[in-house]
């Protein structure tokens, strides 16, 4: 019975100390995880680099430490490391065929990194979004919508579309349709327009606003205006242009007209 016991007791001494030395490998791991890449990100963003690598960078060492970890896991119950290679190549074709989705989005990841079509704080339109860019991941992209909502999508979704993106440019072109009455003067319109254009000091004087007579429409004659402006005040300056052109309209006797229809009624004698 004696025998027995110190047997018992020698197989809990033995793996009993693996499994706790496990126990504090993976807590260890975990935090690392969790430090190195706060401390890579905030040392990339002090030296500069665009908050886009920085954060690709911090997420790729993330999943190092941690299959770091379960390598120095196996490691305690003697697992020998050229077995854990074999593994781990095995297991990677094996995942790498079933996940062929995953592995795609995380090559995705790499392209938006090396080919920079956006950059965190951009805003872009793509695979059916449209939003800021908050953080590219290894895995998925992470955006918030001018209502903030937040949208993640896939890398691979992203990468695999186009991307318009409205934050590249420092400057925005403008366009507005006006239209005014076929009995209004067309130049007085277009002179009204153009004063009130260049009185905003938001809109660019070169290249010089465009403002012609586009469209003999059913009801009203239209001008295309285009503006230059400044990427970040293309929609106060919209705005500001859109209520600014109606009052002087007003003012000058300039009417927008309602959508109409002239109906020719014919009698018979």
């Amino acid at each position: 019975m004696e025998e027995v016991i110190d047997e018992v007791v020698l197989i809990i001494t033995q793996y009993g100390l693996d499994v706790i030395g496990a126990i504090i490998i993976l807590l260890v791991g975990y935090i690392l995880s969790k430090r190195i890449p706060l401390s890579l990100i905030k040392m990339m963003n002090k030296k500069g680099f665009d908050p886009t690598v920085s954060n690709f960078l911090g997420s790729l060492t993330r999943f190092t430490v941690l299959a770091m970890t379960i390598i120095f896991v196996l490691s305690q119950f003697g697992v020998q490391t050229a077995s854990l290679v074999a593994i781990f190549g095995a297991a990677g074709l094996a995942i790498g065929l079933a996940l062929q989705g995953t592995l795609s989005n995380v090559a995705g990841g790499v392209m938006l990194l090396i080919f920079r079509p956006m950059k965190v704080g951009d805003f872009v339109e793509t695979a059916g979004y449209a939003g800021t860019i908050k953080t590219i991941g290894l895995f998925t992209t992470e955006m918030a919508t001018p209502d903030n909502i937040q949208i993640i999508i896939p890398n691979g979704s992203v990468w695999g579309s186009a991307v318009s993106n409205y934050s590249f440019h420092s400057t925005r072109r403008m366009d507005l349709v006006i239209g005014i009455a076929y009995e209004d003067d067309i130049d007085k319109a277009q002179a009204v327009i153009e004063k009130v254009i260049l009185a905003d000091e938001k809109s660019h004087k070169d290249p010089a606003p465009v403002i012609e007579v586009a469209e003999l429409a059913d009801s009203s004659v239209n001008f295309t205006v285009r503006v230059w402006c400044n990427n970040g005040d293309y929609f106060p300056l919209k705005f500001a242009l859109t209520k600014a052109i109606k009052q002087t309209f007003d003012k000058e006797g300039i009417s927008i007209p309602y959508p109409q229809s002239v109906v020719h009624r014919v009698t018979g004698d």
